[in-house]
């Protein structure tokens, strides 16, 4: 499955809230410093997908606030 994602990152909470069919809108604590809001990124949709870390992917827009992550069945 592929998803959109626009990233608020250094957040005080952490939240995935679903604003359309196939598009998230995601906060992170973390800051956008070497990878970490990434990082939070694939932590934080891995457990609201109820997958493993490794099927969560950043596809496109790695250094960017708008994202495209592929998540993989973990069968």
């Amino acid at each position: 499955m592929m998803i959109n994602v626009k990233v608020t990152a250094n957040s005080k909470v952490e939240t995935v809230k679903q604003v359309g069919p196939s598009d998230y809108v995601i906060k992170v604590r973390e800051k956008a410093v070497e990878g970490r809001a990434n990082a939070a990124v694939i932590a934080l949709l891995s457990s609201h997908f109820n997958v493993k870390k490794s099927c969560v992917s950043i596809i496109k827009g790695t250094k960017s606030r708008a994202k495209t992550i592929e998540i993989l069945n973990s069968t």
